[in-house]
């Protein structure tokens, strides 16, 4: 039985270009297993300052921040925590009496897994892909001394900015490249999209890597990672980031954890 909305009932929310639904079920989902009075919806706009500025003028208790306001979004904010300073990239506004402190639970996430699978720093790694969730991964690894590393990204701008930034190689394509683990940081194998049947990276590439590393969540079974289990290698998925990534964002919110049993029925809610 879900709990009756009041004058106290305290509102989450996001904003995405594009919004989504993983987030709204996973976090209803467990206001109503912890009987929380708290309720979640999703929002997109086309004025971010605005936008911001409501969060802060309605007592409005945490935000997440998707594409495309990840950083347009800083210059309305009072602090960077320094999991969004690492990255200059915000995914999560928490409002504490109209002062807005902003992190980015999905460097956290990525961090967390590399601890997780004892993932040793020696390991070198191929990241496809150039973007924000790039940017994420990419600090999160040489935050981790992570540093033996390869940018694969198209874009020479933008794939030779990140290898700089963060001090690793760039190449445009992985050609005979041979890495102990693969990381997919690109739409390549996500449900719904043109490349949704592809593999990310080369099969002798995957073959001869010892891990394999993908941010996609939908499928949580990506080519990528069909294709390396098969091939026996050790893997983590996109499903664990994007559950990992918003448990934290839902105990900024809420200072409640949820059991790690209440945590894998919410994430398989949200992707029902």
């Amino acid at each position: 039985m879900s709990r009756e909305i009041n004058k106290d009932t305290q509102l989450c929310m996001s904003l995405a270009g594009r919004p989504g639904n993983f987030g709204t079920r996973f976090h209803n989902y467990l206001y109503q297993e912890l009987d929380l009075n708290f309720i979640y919806k999703a929002f997109t706009t086309k004025d971010i300052q605005a936008a911001v500025g409501g969060v802060r003028a309605l007592g409005i208790r945490g935000c997440a921040v998707s594409m495309p306001f990840k950083e347009s979004c800083i210059p309305f904010l009072d602090e960077l925590d320094p999991s969004a300073t690492a990255i200059e990239s915000v995914n999560t506004i928490v409002n504490d009496d109209g002062f807005l402190r902003a992190y980015n639970t999905d460097y956290i996430a990525i961090a967390k897994l590399l601890a997780k699978y004892q993932i040793p720093p020696t390991t070198s790694f191929a990241l496809r892909g150039s973007g924000g969730m790039a940017k994420a991964v990419t600090a999160a690894l040489r935050d981790a001394g992570f540093k033996n590393g390869h940018i694969i990204a198209r874009n020479p701008q933008a794939g030779q900015a990140l290898a700089v930034q963060y001090g690793y190689q760039w190449q445009a394509e992985v050609g005979d490249l041979q890495v102990e683990m693969v990381i997919n940081v690109t739409p390549i194998g996500m449900t719904g999209g043109t490349e949704s049947e592809q593999l990310s990276f080369e099969s002798t590439t995957i073959k001869a890597a010892k891990i394999a590393f993908d941010v996609v969540a939908l499928p949580a079974e990506t080519p990528l990672i069909r294709y390396a289990r098969e091939q026996g290698l050790q893997v983590v998925t996109g499903a664990e980031v994007i559950a990992l990534q918003a448990l934290e964002q839902f105990v900024l919110y809420t200072g409640v954890r949820p059991t790690d049993e209440q945590i894998t029925r919410a994430a398989a809610h949200a992707r029902g």
